[in-house]
């Protein structure tokens, strides 16, 4: 009996988001293939239909807002506001305490990098690839004196930055003022600290 119109989609999906989570929550190295399935409900066996490895699965699951218009995963009482510049609102959110909270979903630049750092080079091109994309974000809305493409390099390594240590804090309260420190410096490396403009047309 044939499967459905969309089963292939709809178990793809499960494996992705089940790696994400997995992958967010205990690290790349750490997470095996028969972990991923079990937790997707779903057998090994099927896994090579979808990927040729954990490696080729971990490009499909560094998707998020940055490099995907379609990514589902919010924070949880983080709002855009489209009519605004994109720079302060994406410093703002990444740093969030909503983001801090929510390990699961957070941006796979966070979760994995010193994973990546020991990782092939698909796993290497795959980070690469969604950190550009957050830069190029980013330096869309610079307002700042310095060349736009470094204070965005500067930013987006000071949110990455700032959340993986404040999340390494076991002190909440100096995890606390880890994250508002790397916000602040970051707002104002882009310009952003003393207005909220409208984006140009």
């Amino acid at each position: 009996m044939p499967y459905p119109a969309g089963h292939r989609e709809q178990v793809h999906k499960k494996i992705v988001d089940s790696a994400r989570r997995l992958f967010n929550k205990n690290g790349f190295e750490n997470v095996s293939v028969d972990s991923i399935m079990a937790n997707a409900g779903l057998t090994r066996g099927g896994f090579y239909s979808y990927f040729d490895s954990k490696s080729d699965l971990y490009t499909e699951v560094m998707r998020c807002f940055f490099t995907d218009p379609d990514w589902e995963h919010r924070w949880e009482g983080v709002q855009f506001d489209p009519g605004a510049d994109a720079g302060p609102q994406i410093v703002r959110a990444y740093l969030s305490r909503s983001h801090f909270e929510d390990v699961e979903n957070s941006c796979p630049l966070v979760a994995l990098p010193n994973d990546v750092a020991r990782s092939d080079e698909t796993v290497k091109a795959a980070f690469e690839t969604v950190f550009k994309a957050m830069v190029a974000l980013l330096g869309r809305d610079v307002r700042s004196s310095q060349p736009r493409e470094k204070a965005a390099m500067a930013i987006a390594s000071l949110c990455i930055g700032g959340m993986v240590v404040a999340r390494s804090m076991n002190d909440r309260a100096l995890g606390e003022r880890i994250r508002e420190a790397a916000t602040n410096v970051a707002l104002e490396l882009g310009g952003w600290t003393r207005q909220k403009r409208k984006r140009k047309a």
